[in-house]
């Protein structure tokens, strides 16, 4: 008998003992392969990288596998792709993302207003030059606020690149606009009477705040650095000017709107609709208008406001995770 085992039994022990030992190191040295994301994917980092388009520099967020598919994310009003970090974290490791600042917007370019034509029709062509140069042939359109009017411009001028359209608080519908618009009407009808009356109304702190919270009942969801920051950005040297002029040119979207409508009828593209319950910027009849030009709409309303990604980041990724999915 090996004189370290007194009986057959000491030395099952043992044997189990080293088996054991052997199995937890096994397991220990198992858990890179998990923390590499090999079984279960995990986001990719974000890119903050800047573009020459048109002789402005363009900056965008841009994360996930460039051979998978692409969203393209427009955004609102007074933000930038700031406002899609939510989703960057969450849809980056099965898509694609990419996020430009429009001219006048975030760290993209601020040409001054008397140099630059602040339209949409401009800032949309601009988009579709910035696509280009990033080679981006085939995306998914996400589209909010601002985002709906540079989108549509875009589809419109390129159908054959968009794969759906995804809008999140985005009007193409004359009843989509609210009672906030009545002044907004009086400035297109006459600029220089109602411009100090706009410049309350649109770019205000108070509005601000309106366009994040909207009548949620628990405001204290909601992260005032948001919109205090927002404020920030619209007070800094040339914003008030750059800021006027688009607005200005809104009433161009509202003429264009029937356009639109009519290219959702007739082409019948892949869409979801995604609507803050607490939206306060545009009316509450607006998704089910949307639903009337492309009846297979998929229509969602979440648990946020015109700023839906504030509260509700969660539910939407899952939304458009499903959405995105390949179909049969």
């Amino acid at each position: 008998m090996h004189p370290f085992y007194s009986s057959p039994w000491d030395r099952f022990l043992q044997v189990s003992r080293m088996v054991l030992v052997l199995s937890m190191m096994f397991a220990i040295f198992q858990l890179p392969a998990h923390a590499q994301g090999k079984e279960r994917p995990m986001k990719q980092p974000t890119s903050y990288r800047t573009i020459q388009v048109d002789g402005l520099s363009i900056f965008y967020r841009e994360a996930g596998p460039k051979d998978a598919p692409t969203l393209l994310l427009l955004h609102g009003l007074p933000s930038s792709s700031r406002m899609f970090e939510p989703l960057f974290s969450q849809l980056s490791d099965r898509f694609h993302l990419v996020a430009p600042d429009y001219p006048g917007f975030g760290h993209s370019d601020w040409p001054d207003a008397k140099k630059f034509a602040y339209t949409f029709d401009h800032i949309a062509e601009t988009m579709n030059h910035f696509t280009e140069a990033l080679g981006l042939s085939r995306y998914t359109l996400y589209m909010q606020d601002y985002g709906g009017p540079v989108g549509f411009r875009m589809a419109l001028a390129h159908p054959e690149r968009v794969e759906a359209l995804i809008v999140q608080d985005a009007v193409a519908h004359n009843t989509g606009l609210g009672a906030n618009w009545k002044t907004r009407r009086a400035f297109w009808a006459d600029r220089a009477a109602n411009e100090s009356a706009l410049r309350v109304n649109l770019l205000s702190l108070e509005t601000a705040r309106s366009r994040h919270a909207g009548n949620d009942p628990d405001v204290a969801r909601h992260d005032p650095d948001l919109w205090t920051d927002e404020f920030y950005f619209l007070n800094q040297p040339g914003q008030v000017e750059i800021q006027s002029d688009l607005f200005y040119d809104y009433r161009t979207n509202v003429e264009s709107y029937p356009k639109w409508q009519a290219w959702m009828r007739q082409k019948q593209p892949r869409l979801l609709v995604i609507w803050g319950k607490y939206e306060s910027s545009f009316d509450s009849s607006e998704p089910e208008s949307y639903r009337r030009d492309v009846p297979n709409a998929e229509v969602h309303i979440v648990d946020g406001g015109h700023f839906a990604l504030d509260t509700a980041a969660d539910d939407i990724a899952m939304l458009i995770g499903q959405f995105m999915k390949p179909q049969k």
